[in-house]
């Protein structure tokens, strides 16, 4: 499908919806793999299997072959317009956004400016903090601006998040922030082999935390007041 972000730019999507979906997922990608890379695709099909369709969309710079990312304005705005295009796809469940590492930045940035409508939290695999080996918090200090609960799965060898780091940014938000660390994974949830694991079953985890975690908000604004 194509989602119009403005009068001048239109950018492709996949949605990704299992028979009878309880959640959907606005998913972001990262910076240098568009949302056909192979841990986007594997992501979106286990959280169909779960019962969580995803809306999985392009930023502009690569629909249109660049490597080098759009300014924030206009990745804000795709993000918007997707987020706009899945609340009618998910009518009647909690829609929650996000993404990959850069897409998680600039869904949470998009929020922070001014909150996505319909959008009950906001799920990060793999934040980026900071550059690798430019440790430094100066990407997280719009996420105090961010009123709706966030999920942050963070491998606890990413370059782009020290968890000496990460974890005071995250304890400073409060309630409405969760911190998972998959233990050996890197930023891109790949785990060496003497780790004993396989980053199939990495992925495996981060769709049963996802899930776990858009189950309980989705509980929790059910609850009376």
């Amino acid at each position: 499908m194509a989602i119009a972000v403005n009068d001048a730019v239109q950018v492709s999507a996949l949605w990704q919806c299992p028979a009878d979906p309880w959640a959907g997922f606005v998913f972001a990608h990262g910076a240098g793999a568009g949302m056909t890379h192979p841990f986007m695709e594997q992501i979106a099909a286990g959280l169909a299997a779960a019962g969580v369709a995803t809306l999985r969309f392009q930023f502009p710079y690569l629909e249109r072959g660049s490597r080098r990312p759009d300014p924030p304005a206009l990745c804000h705005a795709t993000v918007r317009a997707a987020v706009a295009c899945a609340l009618p796809l998910a009518a009647g469940v909690p829609l929650f956004a996000g993404g990959k590492s850069f897409g998680a930045r600039m869904s949470s940035q998009a929020q922070a400016a001014v909150p996505l409508p319909g959008v009950a939290g906001l799920a990060f695999l793999g934040f980026p903090l900071h550059a690798a080996k430019r440790p430094a918090i100066e990407r997280a200090r719009h996420l105090a601006q961010v009123s709706v609960p966030m999920l942050f799965l963070q491998g606890d060898h990413d370059a782009l998040a020290e968890r000496a780091l990460l974890e005071p940014v995250i304890g400073q938000l409060g309630p409405l922030a969760t911190l998972c660390c998959i233990e050996a994974a890197d930023h891109a949830f790949h785990v060496p082999v003497r780790s004993g694991r396989t980053d199939a079953e990495v992925q495996a985890q981060l769709v049963r935390e996802c899930a776990s975690w858009m189950r309980a908000q989705s509980a929790r604004a059910k609850e009376p007041p």
